[in-house]
């Protein structure tokens, strides 16, 4: 399903991604959203309590667990889009980048809670490294390819293959970069926040919009085991 490229020469190998300090602060993105996402910390709750509270409240119907975990991280998505759209441009240079932030976490922990309930094992690090790769959406694939990974496959084969510890660190890295590059992004499509108060609707409609995109994704990748 998934193969080490043979071409070492080939151009479109993200080489520049292993060096220098933007290339550290990628990695250190990509990192810092799989172990709080996953893994939880403080109040905010792991993957796996997120996973277990559903399929209790569901009892034991992984797919009506599913549903639940979309629906609640949808509700909080929101909640951080219009709570950081509030103040308009006057406070986007600060709410932005924790919106974007707060967002991934929750779409990281959405996500692993629903690989969790279909049977995969979230110390996997390639299956960690799937669950990332599954907020870059489309652009998933670009990066398996420019990591030297030929997928055939739904991201959940990556957790199938012994893929050796530097591959996954550059793919890691590669979607640490997309992350990064998306701040931007999100603030050209933000601009209805200029007016405050009502930027809190705009943001919160953008957000449980891009939330639900990925959780389609997910359902698609993590197939029931």
């Amino acid at each position: 399903m998934f193969g080490i490229g043979r071409d070492k020469k080939d151009k479109n190998l993200p080489v520049k991604l292993d060096r220098g300090p933007l290339g550290s602060t990628a990695l250190g993105l990509a990192e810092r959203i799989m172990q709080v996402g996953i893994d939880g910390k403080g109040s905010f709750h792991s993957a796996e309590q997120i996973a277990a509270k559903a399929l209790q409240e569901s009892k034991g119907d992984r797919e009506k667990a599913v549903k639940e975990i979309i629906s609640d991280t949808r509700r909080l998505a929101a909640a951080n889009g219009f709570v950081t759209g509030l103040g308009g441009f006057v406070t986007m240079a600060v709410a932005l980048p924790a919106n974007v932030a707060g967002f991934y976490l929750i779409s990281t922990r959405m996500v692993a809670a629903i690989a969790k309930v279909r049977g995969y094992d979230l110390r996997d690090p390639a299956l960690r490294s799937a669950i990332l790769l599954t907020l870059v959406g489309a652009d998933a694939d670009d990066i398996l390819n420019k990591a030297g990974v030929v997928s055939t496959g739904r991201l959940a084969n990556l957790a199938t293959q012994q893929l050796p510890p530097p591959v996954m660190m550059v793919v890691n890295k590669a979607v640490g970069f997309r992350l990064i590059g998306q701040v931007g992004e999100k603030a050209t499509t933000r601009l209805g926040k200029a007016i405050p108060f009502a930027g809190g609707f705009v943001g919160a409609g953008i957000d449980s919009w891009m939330l639900h995109k990925v959780a389609d994704n997910a359902r698609n990748q993590f197939p029931a085991r």
